[in-house]
């Protein structure tokens, strides 16, 4: 089974983490909270506790098929300035498994610490106009080999369909599931 690792550092933004993590598990792939602070419980953008599985600490030897990082103005400020995190990231992204930010984390936590490697992507708002270490693509969703970015909550559905489809390798599963809960994706 294919796993994932939802990374959620204090001010994420809720609801790109958790229509992601349902779409994921909904689809029977093994979703991983993973709390990139000192506990598990982390507090979302809108002031949602939450509780992840394990906090990265106890993760950073651990390889998955894919690494989400959701935005949030302040959760992807804290994601991009942890360390740990862009270790985590740097070591999936060489080990060629999907990297999978949404909002502000492809501008803030990849290109902020040179993790973008000239490739397109796409973020929220206009935090693309500084950065010089990627090509943007206005479009809800793009994929350049194992990068899959989404350009924010709005788009959320598929962006997560996207990844899903992109792990198990078979888009006519996430077609029917998307048209089950009245998607057109």
């Amino acid at each position: 089974m294919k796993q994932v690792a939802v990374l959620l550092a204090p001010g994420f933004e809720e609801g790109e983490a958790i229509v992601t993590i349902d779409i994921l598990r909904r689809l029977h792939l093994e979703v991983e909270l993973v709390s990139c602070a000192e506990s598990r419980a982390v507090v979302s953008y809108h002031d949602i506790p939450m509780v992840a599985d394990a906090t990265l600490a106890e993760c950073m030897d651990k390889i998955y098929d894919a690494v989400v990082l959701p935005g949030g103005p302040q959760g992807s400020v804290n994601l991009a300035a942890n360390k740990d995190v862009v270790k985590f990231v740097a070591a999936h992204d060489e080990a060629g498994k999907y990297i999978c930010p949404i909002c502000s984390a492809a501008a803030r936590v990849l290109a902020g610490n040179g993790l973008l490697k000239g490739r397109r992507y796409v973020c929220s708002g206009d935090l693309w106009q500084d950065i010089k270490d990627g090509e943007y693509i206005d479009a809800p969703v793009v994929e350049d080999g194992n990068l899959i970015s989404g350009k924010g909550f709005g788009h959320v559905f598929d962006f997560a369909f996207t990844v899903a489809a992109r792990l198990l390798g078979d888009e006519a599963p996430v077609r029917d599931h998307a048209d089950h809960i009245y998607y057109p994706w």
